[in-house]
């Protein structure tokens, strides 16, 4: 959106990469599970394995829910920037392609039971 300004306009991001001292911003949010309102916004470096992002802060994050404790991340269907994607668990997060604010979304089949009926 365009502004409208009675000067000059100058905006400055503060969520560049280059303001998180070698580490990234990374949105993670789980369909269909009502718990939690909005995605999760985590701050890891980029040589992160991506199996150490999901058994870390993503399994703390998630263990609220009553559906955490069963959830097989191996068998989670994964999306990238809103598009199937099956993730490499030894590679790392660059590895994997996930680069500063990607967001991840996952979902886990049979494990619904805060959502409404799809």
């Amino acid at each position: 959106m365009a502004v409208a300004a009675i000067k000059e306009y100058t905006a400055v991001p503060r969520d560049l990469v280059a303001n998180f001292h070698g580490k990234q911003l990374v949105y993670a949010s789980w369909d269909r599970h009502l718990l939690f309102a909005a995605p999760f916004l985590l701050c890891v470096p980029p040589g992160m394995p991506f199996g150490e992002l999901v058994t870390g802060p993503l399994s703390m994050l998630v263990q609220a829910d009553p559906d955490a404790a069963a959830i097989d991340w191996h068998g989670v269907e994964w999306l990238k920037a809103n598009q199937p994607w099956v993730p490499d668990f030894a590679a790392s997060l660059e590895a994997n392609g996930i680069t500063h604010k990607t967001q991840l979304r996952f979902r886990t089949p049979g494990l619904n039971s805060l959502s409404a009926a799809a």
